[in-house]
């Protein structure tokens, strides 16, 4: 048996994907994935951010998405990533461990700024 296993699924109220890129080498390649995110899902894609801003560690676009639309969408960016990095985690009333301890990485994990967020809960 699973050690303290009773976490439920429940506890998600939807995920957020972050796509990292640096301004100067991918960039580009970032806008165009965004688009095509935007033209082919349901799913609020928000515009990049040139900057760190929060825990993370270089300029970024966040997709928002429910758990119905995760073995879709997360697949897909799977195969279509264009070689970015990518955190994408659970938004539950952890915010620190949904950064730190439940993501998933595509590609290179990345260190995040996650030092403000302790004792914070949800979103």
């Amino acid at each position: 048996m699973i050690a303290n296993a009773a976490r439920q699924v429940g506890e998600i109220k939807g995920f957020h994907a972050h796509v990292y890129y640096h301004m100067d080498a991918t960039r580009e390649t970032a806008l165009a994935l965004r688009e095509h995110i935007a033209a082919l899902f349901p799913l609020r894609v928000s515009q990049l951010v040139d900057r760190a801003v929060g825990p993370h560690p270089s300029p970024m676009f966040e997709v928002d998405f429910y758990i119905e639309h995760f073995a879709r969408f997360v697949p897909w960016l799977m195969l279509n990533r264009q070689g970015l990095n990518v955190l994408i985690h659970p938004n539950t009333n952890d915010v620190l461990a949904d950064h730190e301890v439940l993501p998933i990485w595509l590609g290179d994990k990345q260190s995040l700024n996650t030092a403000r967020m302790a004792g914070r809960s949800g979103f």
